[in-house]
């Protein structure tokens, strides 16, 4: 179906896409508007498919009445350390924290038996593979 048609029609939209040119902030100002009033949202794809500043403006609104992040645009810088004692700087993500409808989780998503699961045999496959003096089977390069 249409995006339009799914927005207007949705109560739960739940995002699960990898972010691509196509997916970077699907969700800004324009879909938040065509969305129902008081839809949850839940992001568990990737940060840069939501736009932090359109949906803190949709919370504030009404217009979304539940949010639930896995992910964060910028989340790179929060979730993968501690920060316990320290003052954190972004403030969007400060800002959503606020918000007694959202709840935020630091990209654990992905942490069930079949991903973990699938996350072993590949390291393993790789690691057989190079033994073998056949290379890697999965090669991760940067732009």
């Amino acid at each position: 179906m249409p995006l339009a048609t799914l927005f207007a029609s949705a109560d739960i939209i739940s995002l699960h896409c990898p972010l691509t040119p196509e997916t970077h902030h699907l969700i800004d100002a324009d879909a938040i508007a065509q969305m129902k009033e008081g839809v949850m949202l839940i992001n568990t794809g990737r940060g840069r498919v939501v736009d932090t500043q359109a949906v803190i403006a949709g919370l504030k609104s009404g217009k979304i009445g539940r949010l639930g992040l896995d992910v964060y645009e910028e989340e790179e810088q929060l979730f993968f350390e501690d920060l316990s004692q320290s003052v954190i700087d972004d403030d969007q993500f400060m800002r959503l924290t606020t918000f007694h409808n959202v709840l935020i989780t630091g990209h654990q998503a992905f942490f069930t038996a079949e991903a973990l699961t699938n996350i072993a045999e590949t390291t393993l496959a790789n690691i057989d593979a190079f033994e073998r003096g056949s290379g890697t089977l999965h090669r991760v390069t940067t732009p």
